[in-house]
């Protein structure tokens, strides 16, 4: 299952991507927001990335108006590893080098059809290995 979540500057793209996955049959839990008010977006990354910790779901999709924000909330909670990304080679070497559980977009920068896009090259790639399993174990003895 795909965890998803936005703030009030993300609700559109989220909603697009939201509607693409559910029409492949994809299993989405949304997280949020149902509206334009404006709301926190640590308080939307925080639960995707709890769910995403705890074994609910397996990755996630964050979307704020440039996805920098939900990127940087969703980085500081340990064990994540989330992607700011902004084209297709970005999101499939989030997945296939860095292992990424989570992309961040941003409504405001980058238009449907190219998040769409994203989304589906995050999907279809898979983590490597090798060498970057070494490199992400780096990554998380930086985190203690």
């Amino acid at each position: 299952m795909i965890a998803i979540g936005c703030d009030h500057g993300g609700l559109g793209l989220k909603n697009e991507i939201l509607k693409h996955l559910t029409e492949k049959g994809v299993e989405v839990k949304d997280f949020g927001v149902d509206s334009r008010d404006s709301c926190d977006y640590p308080d939307i990354a925080k639960p995707v990335c709890e769910a995403i910790k705890s074994g609910e779901c397996e990755s996630g999709i964050l979307v704020c108006g440039t996805g920098i924000g939900m990127s940087i909330a969703a980085n500081k909670i340990k064990g994540i590893r989330a992607a700011h990304v902004t084209d297709t080679f970005s999101a499939r070497m989030a997945r296939e080098h860095n292992n990424a559980h989570i992309i961040c977009l941003g409504e405001r920068i980058t238009g449907g059809a190219l998040a769409l896009d994203i989304v589906d090259s995050f999907y279809c790639a898979k983590f490597l290995g090798g060498n970057h399993a070494r490199r992400i174990e780096k990554i998380a003895e930086l985190e203690k």
